[in-house]
């Protein structure tokens, strides 16, 4: 008899593993149908000895303290700064749109003060921002926001940035001095033996059981265990009773190469040419030095492993159905991007996994599973 079984063994299942592990001595299950432990952010050595992220870029960063406390228990870092140029008008600039950005696509010279009245010139007035299209447009102006924007968001999602919700795009800032960093956040580094050894340091508790290439639906009712963790698809779970809720899923495809480096930065994204959105070269990520280079190209695509929720209201709406099955099962918790449908950066689901945890410490009153088995099998 298992304290918990947990479905996935990506952030949320593994940081959760962990700490009721260690922190409340249960016995823990935790299964994965994919051959590895880590998720998405699983990366391994390739066939040429390159350290390489199998399902595309991982590049970690937050404002937590606490997060990045918890997860230095288990890796040393190595500092990384992520920087992203756009392939615009046959020039590479940077990315997110800042000051040396106008000043190089324009040919102009402005100052910081400058590129604020720059951009207010071109800012469309938009009575409500709700959309993608709406956010980027109400701060840069159309011109902007369709060379930089428009084709990428089309590619990635299928679909108009009209069309998606604004937290899309209102992820991206817009800058009026010269940082070019990707990202902001207080600590932005990148586990120094990789994701993978990682997770395995943080699954290596003697009260945790590792079963790969397991299928919840196929031993659901043959593993004995208390309470469920589950952070697949929550739809999935409750066999779409409702109906599917959509992802956006990838290929990635792979390439070694001789001549190194491959592009000047990271990752270079590109907004209205090819079928690819960005490349990234890996070296730069990982700090490797090695005579050869590792680059993937991704490929936006409908079907395949989910990764991206769709941000529509629509899918909100058909998303609020599941949560409220999933609000009637006291004993089972949905926690991480698939199980709460909403993407994630990886530091916020350890947050919420660890969230989750200080719940699980406060609760006092539960159902047996085998009640709980009987609720989903009336929902299906």
């Amino acid at each position: 008899m298992f304290d918990y079984l947990i479905v996935g063994a990506g952030y949320a299942g593994s940081v959760l593993a962990e700490r009721l592990a260690k922190g409340l001595n249960k016995k823990v299950l935790i299964i994965d149908k994919r051959n590895h432990i880590a998720g998405n952010a699983y990366d391994h050595y390739n066939e040429d000895g390159i350290l390489v992220h199998k399902y595309g870029p991982h590049i970690f960063h937050t404002n937590s303290k606490d997060v990045f406390d918890y997860l230095s228990k288990f890796t040393e870092w190595h500092n990384y700064q992520h920087k992203v140029l756009a392939s615009i008008d046959g020039q590479m600039v940077p990315m997110p749109i800042n000051l040396n950005t106008i000043n190089s696509l324009y040919g102009l010279n402005l100052s910081s003060a400058d590129v604020e009245d720059f951009f207010a010139s071109k800012a469309e007035d938009v009575k409500q921002v709700l959309t993608s299209e709406d956010v980027v447009v109400s701060k840069v102006g159309r011109e902007l926001y369709e060379k930089f924007f428009k084709g990428y968001t089309r590619k990635q999602w299928e679909l108009d940035p009209s069309e998606l919700d604004a937290s899309v795009t209102a992820r991206v800032p817009t800058r009026t001095n010269k940082d070019d960093r990707y990202f902001t956040d207080t600590y932005q580094a990148m586990p120094l033996h990789g994701y993978t050894r990682m997770f395995e340091k943080m699954l290596s508790h003697p009260n945790i059981k590792i079963m790969l290439n397991t299928s919840y639906q196929d031993i659901m009712d043959e593993i004995s265990y208390k309470k469920l963790i589950f952070t697949g698809p929550v739809d999935e779970y409750f066999n779409y009773c409702y109906g599917k809720l959509p992802y956006r899923s990838i290929d990635f495809k792979f390439e070694t190469l001789d001549n190194a480096p491959f592009q000047p930065t990271g990752t270079v994204n590109y907004p209205n040419d090819y079928a690819f959105t960005r490349i990234t070269e890996f070296k730069y990520l990982t700090g490797q030095e090695h005579r050869k280079t590792s680059i993937v190209y991704e490929f936006p695509k409908a079907e395949g492993d989910p990764y991206y929720p769709i941000p529509k209201a629509e899918n909100a709406v058909l998303y609020k159905k599941y949560q409220a099955l999933a609000d009637q099962l006291s004993n089972t918790h949905f926690v991480g991007r698939l199980a709460t449908y909403k993407y994630y950066n990886m530091d916020q689901v350890v947050a919420q996994a660890l969230s989750t945890f200080k719940k699980i410490l406060n609760q006092e009153n539960s159902i047996p599973a085998s009640d709980e088995k009987n609720i989903l099998k009336s929902k299906n």
